[in-house]
């Protein structure tokens, strides 16, 4: 699958752990990167300071479904099902 520029989905709702320049400590889940630009682009595409996880994610219809609003929701789907629960304790 070719990604949908301007689609954005994989900028705002996943967490991303690694730094991203001017975000030392990655970004929240459902929030959006500070690098996405208002048309949905990606101001580091290309760009060595470009996060691997950001540049590695590929645009797969499971996680991208058929538009951007599915996309949000599939991907934010998978973030809360791969969260670790931190409150619980496991023996």
């Amino acid at each position: 699958m070719i990604c949908r520029a301007g689609c954005g989905a994989c900028c705002i709702a996943p967490s991303i752990s690694s730094p991203i320049p001017g975000l030392p400590l990655g970004k929240p889940a459902g929030e959006r990167c500070l690098h996405l630009s208002v048309d949905n682009l990606c101001a580091l595409f290309g760009l060595p300071e470009r996060p691997a996880v950001c540049s590695t994610f590929g645009a797969d219809p499971e996680v991208c479904g058929s538009s951007s609003e599915e996309a949000i929701r599939l991907l934010g789907w998978l973030e809360q099902a791969t969260a670790l629960d931190v409150g619980s304790t496991r023996q």
